[in-house]
């Protein structure tokens, strides 16, 4: 079974200077996506301030986005303030089971979650596969305690053997999340395991040719800011999965929608491809065009 997936970022529907609202930009680009589970971060599911804004949708910002095209949904709620709260979310065309949200707020300034869904696909019973959505914090050490926490939480939580999708806002701009995740739990980065092979790096790439062979491989996964990509802050981790292919949408369309572009990949669960080993097929890259905004 193939399963597109897509992290993104939202800045709760709002520009980030006037905060005006985009929400209607976001939609069309999760249309415009067109994935199967999608991974949100900073989803203002209530705002009072934006309700009786003109042409603010009606209803919480997750009804809106996921309205006809994900009727499974599970929101963890991080901040809460007079007027509103965000959080993370997944958006899923397959059933979602079961979903809980885990506090990992390192201070009290940044409120952080860990939004764990179990999601089956295919017919009847079907497979169970494990949805991790997290969105860490700004400061190095935070993240470190928060990736440890999540690495116990998967060892504790999740069957060795059981498909799993770690996906989000990482603010891992250093590496140090990545290399931890990586070492305990055996996943792989999208970026990384994609079959295509990454771009040539321009000269500022070769001047940092110190950086960890990982990082080598994120010029094809920049996400931030989204007007300009150069920061890797957006991820997917995948276990039990083949990475097939993986892609950020860019351009001024994107830039519109929010301050981070959004993350997709293109995946297999392990056993469906190994019994279609046999038969040698090249995966097709589809490409996500922004359609005009309404």
């Amino acid at each position: 079974m193939k399963l597109r997936v897509a992290t993104y970022n939202i800045h709760k529907g709002v520009t980030g200077i006037r905060g005006r609202p985009r929400i209607h930009d976001v939609r069309l680009a999760l249309e415009a996506i067109d994935a199967d589970i999608v991974f949100l971060q900073e989803v203002q599911d209530r705002n009072e301030r934006l309700a009786h804004h003109p042409g603010y949708p009606f209803g919480t910002q997750l009804d809106f986005l996921a309205s006809g095209a994900y009727a499974h949904r599970a929101y963890g709620m991080n901040a809460v303030y007079p007027h509103g709260h965000h959080g993370n979310a997944i958006l899923s065309r397959h059933r979602i089971t079961e979903s809980a949200n885990h506090d990992i707020s390192d201070h009290a300034l940044e409120k952080r979650g860990l939004l764990h869904a179990v999601t089956r696909l295919g017919r009847g019973r079907g497979r169970e596969v494990h949805l991790i959505c997290v969105h860490l914090g700004l400061i190095k050490r935070s993240r470190v305690r928060q990736a440890t926490f999540l690495a116990d939480f998967v060892q504790r939580e999740v069957p060795a053997s059981a498909p799993l999708i770690i996906a989000g806002d990482f603010n891992d701009w250093q590496q140090r999340v990545d290399g931890l995740l990586r070492d305990r739990l055996g996943v792989q980065e999208v970026a990384v395991a994609a079959t295509s092979p990454p771009p040539e790096g321009g000269l500022l790439d070769r001047l940092l040719s110190w950086r960890p062979a990982s990082d080598a491989h994120s010029g094809v996964s920049r996400t931030f800011p989204s007007f300009a990509p150069w920061l890797t802050l957006d991820r997917i981790y995948v276990r039990g999965f083949q990475v097939l292919d993986m892609q950020v949408p860019q351009g001024l369309a994107w830039a519109r929608c929010s301050d981070h572009a959004p993350l997709i990949a293109e995946l297999e669960l392990e056993a469906v491809r190994s019994r279609l080993r046999g038969a040698a097929r090249a995966p097709e890259a589809v490409a996500v065009k922004m359609p005009a905004s309404e």
